[in-house]
């Protein structure tokens, strides 16, 4: 035991003293699935490295240990994370880095590329598990389908690669979504993975960050003090229009349970055959109608900002899974109504420095801090620390302001006082320049001309 906590402690920093708390387990043990076991077992990431008793360490909902790879990931790249303060069981965060090679002995070519990834789960740790070890297979099986394509495009005489390459990539990872989605979907008679999860994951490749995202995980560049969006949360609210337009256009997806017009104020059986306003789903103004019974049925939508809920039942609305949840008191199932297929932003990389940075963070982190705070944490750390410590830093310390102190029993704060994140919070932090230096390396191997516009 005393060699185990001496390795633990390496990768352990910021705790606050306390007891353990497991918290309510919500993971494997619905009944109806009493006989099946999980595809895979419940781990941490697996650069992490820890074992058994690492990990129920690292579960402690009192202590709330930041936890940080003891060996550094390629170029240095940062990665920190905690447990949630009783929520559920086990963190349901899981995140993942592969490095990968298209290559094809015959023409002799051979293109590079590494991939990271971020899922935060709910309502069990099935499907975050299952994405992490799979969607990065998947992935590659797609890249390898257009790798001829994409080595004619980067080979051909063209001064940068055309944008059938990005489309091609593009195509890759919309294709790879689908098709994990589908697995878990079909794996559910022969596996217990319980819940959904979001997906955020970045593809470096031929000298562009490629990053799909499905949920309210969120990907940032940050530079300086400086950052720019590279995903967008999905959410009830965000998608309020999507949703609404659906269910009216499908109505046999919500049954008689719920109504996709929205009110200006909730109605109540004292407001029938009363004139409100109101509008449809394709509606963008407003107009009147009289209260008809079957107004008051609960809207599809409820809430507004971080607080909006699908069917009053969760808060997300595109990722993997939930292939088996209700809406809340129905037997209306959510799923027609949630999408797998994500939004994929491509950047060209054209930093001059090791400065700039992406931030891969679940929605644990930027529930509490924004995304101008993100870029100051991290400017901070690169600027105090050396080059092999920085990004670790980095991710450590956005993990540590948002988990924030335990002030008195389950009462985590910030330092302006203002309530910390209770949820799990895991955060990648991802140095960009070494991937413009392979890509120049690439060119140079292959005697391609290099564009950096």
């Amino acid at each position: 035991m005393d060699s185990m906590y001496a390795r633990f402690k390496n990768v352990v920093v910021g705790a606050v003293v306390g007891g353990t708390d497991s918290g309510s387990s919500n993971d494997y043990h619905l009944p109806r699935h009493q006989k099946l076991e999980p595809k895979f077992p419940y781990s941490r990431p697996h650069f992490l490295s820890l074992d058994d008793e690492e990990i129920h360490i690292s579960a402690d909902h009192r202590l709330r240990p930041i936890i940080h790879p003891s060996k550094p990931l390629p170029y240095n790249a940062g990665y920190a994370e905690c447990i949630n303060a009783g929520k559920s069981r086990w963190n349901e965060d899981q995140a993942v880095y592969r490095q990968g090679v298209l290559t094809k002995p015959a023409v002799q070519f051979s293109i590079p590329y590494s991939y990271y990834g971020i899922f935060d789960g709910h309502a069990g740790v099935g499907a975050a598990l299952c994405a992490a070890n799979q969607l990065h297979h998947i992935i590659h099986e797609k890249l390898v389908d257009a790798q001829d394509d994409i080595w004619v495009d980067f080979n051909g005489k063209k001064s940068v690669i055309c944008k059938q390459t990005d489309l091609l990539i593009i195509g890759a990872l919309e294709s790879a979504f689908r098709e994990m989605d589908q697995l878990i979907a079909e794996d559910r008679t022969k596996y217990l993975a319980p819940g959904g999860c979001t997906a955020c994951v970045a593809l470096f490749i031929l000298g562009k960050l490629y990053v799909a995202n499905a949920g309210d995980s969120r990907a940032i560049l940050c530079n300086n003090n400086n950052f720019q969006p590279l995903s967008m949360d999905f959410t009830p609210e965000s998608e309020r229009d999507r949703i609404r337009r659906l269910v009216e256009d499908q109505p046999n997806l919500i049954g008689n349970e719920f109504t996709s017009k929205e009110f200006l104020q909730p109605l109540k059986t004292t407001d029938l055959g009363k004139t409100v306003m109101f509008r449809d789903a394709h509606m963008k103004g407003w107009a009147y109608k009289t209260v008809e019974q079957e107004d008051l049925k609960n809207p599809v939508i409820v809430g507004h900002g971080k607080r909006s809920r699908l069917m009053g039942t969760i808060g997300v609305t595109r990722g993997f899974g939930d292939h088996d949840l209700y809406a809340i008191y129905t037997k209306v199932q959510i799923k027609p109504l949630l999408s797998c297929r994500p939004e994929v932003q491509v950047y060209k990389i054209n930093s001059t420095d090791e400065k700039e940075v992406l931030v891969i963070g679940t929605d644990g982190l930027w529930d509490v801090v924004c995304c101008s705070k993100a870029a100051e944490i991290v400017q901070k750390s690169i600027t105090n620390f050396s080059e092999k410590e920085r990004y670790i830093c980095a991710a450590t310390c956005l993990v540590g302001f948002a988990r924030g102190s335990l002030i008195n029993d389950h009462n985590w704060q910030l330092k302006n006082g203002k309530q910390a994140s209770c949820d799990d919070i895991s955060v990648l932090v991802i140095p960009t320049f070494p991937y413009k230096l392979e890509y120049e390396k690439l060119c140079k191997k292959y005697n391609q001309k290099i564009c950096y516009s």
